[in-house]
């Protein structure tokens, strides 16, 4: 998969799904600590953390987790962002084609249904069709991109002209959540029955987290390799 960034027919080809982290809690790990303690307040400044995180893990003391927060950029298309935003214990900041112009697609690749599976698809499709998959995919974009172009010059409203563009138009969206969300994200969607495009994302996203929370990361048994 190819993230097209740039206006048809002069593709500018990226890494897809790209994600990054924007902001989280200083010292996270920590603040869910001293929060952790707040019955024990003659403990609470303890900077020794990691084993009293495991121990809130263990016996599902989860609103401890609730006391730190990650934002996070993703870059993806139309197609799944609606997937991401169905995680309503997020906030959520998303491109807006009202306001700005769209620029670019995501050019997928083509998987077999699962005949046994509806959330499933397999990767074992012939070269031919694949190639075939890709051209349609440009042949529809530069079409319905050319036609967004000049329903914008003809002075249509961006609100309006996105009507015409395919489903794989590029968005950026900005996911906001505590600790606790972003466990169960990742743990839901690094999980079978995920779209592939979708999973994808949720394993960058557990790579983000597993290097700003370390003790959390231990303690769930995530690791980035």
């Amino acid at each position: 998969m190819q993230l097209d960034l740039g206006p048809a027919p002069k593709e500018s080809l990226m890494e897809t799904e790209k994600v990054k982290l924007i902001a989280i809690t200083p010292k996270a790990e920590e603040v869910m600590g001293y929060c952790a303690r707040v019955s024990n307040p003659s403990n609470q400044d303890n900077p020794k953390v990691e084993g009293l995180l495991k121990y809130c893990i263990t016996h599902g003391h989860w609103s401890v987790f609730e006391q730190a927060n990650l934002t996070i950029e993703i870059e993806t298309s139309r197609a799944i962002a609606p997937q991401i935003l169905r995680h309503r214990s997020f906030s959520f900041q998303e491109f807006s084609q009202r306001y700005a112009a769209a620029t670019g697609y995501v050019s997928y690749e083509a998987r077999r249904q699962d005949d046994k599976n509806r959330q499933n698809s397999i990767d074992d499709l012939p070269g031919e069709t694949q190639e075939w998959f890709k051209r349609s995919q440009a042949e529809v974009w530069n079409l319905a991109y050319s036609r967004y172009q000049e329903a914008l010059d003809r002075g249509v409203a961006k609100e309006c002209a996105r009507a015409l563009l395919p489903l794989n138009t590029a968005t950026r969206l900005y996911m906001n959540g505590t600790v606790r969300s972003w466990m169960h994200y990742i743990q839901l969607r690094t999980a079978n029955g995920t779209q592939l495009e979708h999973m994808r994302i949720a394993e960058k996203c557990r790579e983000i987290f597993c290097r700003e929370l370390p003790a959390v990361s231990r303690a769930l048994g995530w690791t980035t390799g």
